[in-house]
């Protein structure tokens, strides 16, 4: 009950509130037509009256196309380390070889990761 009256109060937080919601929303997408939704909550979020929320949405709109491009293929930072380090293994473990053959070491690097041929 406090939190509607405060909100009610201060309709400023509550147009936050609902367009951080709606962000929230956003970027669980998986598909890039929803890239329409994206232009309305920009649109709607400049159209406020809130100066740092145009401002947050000024600074989004340039990573659009990044953030539609996550919609397609999903990859977390998290998938790309390990891939990172599985090769930075590789590579240690060639050091000392005297081979100056890079395909050897791409092979090895194709063997660790047999679903992606």
């Amino acid at each position: 009950m406090r939190l509607r009256e405060l909100l009610d109060a201060n309709r400023a937080l509550l147009t936050v509130c609902v367009k951080k919601d709606d962000l929230k929303t956003l970027w669980g997408y998986r598909h890039s037509g929803y890239a329409e939704q994206w232009k309305d909550w920009y649109a709607r979020a400049v159209r406020s009256r809130i100066e740092p929320l145009r401002a947050f949405a000024r600074n989004l709109k340039g990573y659009l196309s990044g953030i539609l491009s996550l919609c397609r293929w999903p990859l977390s930072t998290k998938l790309v380390e390990g891939i990172n380090n599985i090769i930075n293994v590789n590579k240690r473990a060639a050091q000392g070889n005297r081979d100056d053959d890079d395909d050897d070491f791409c092979l090895k690097i194709r063997a660790a990761f047999p679903r992606n041929r």
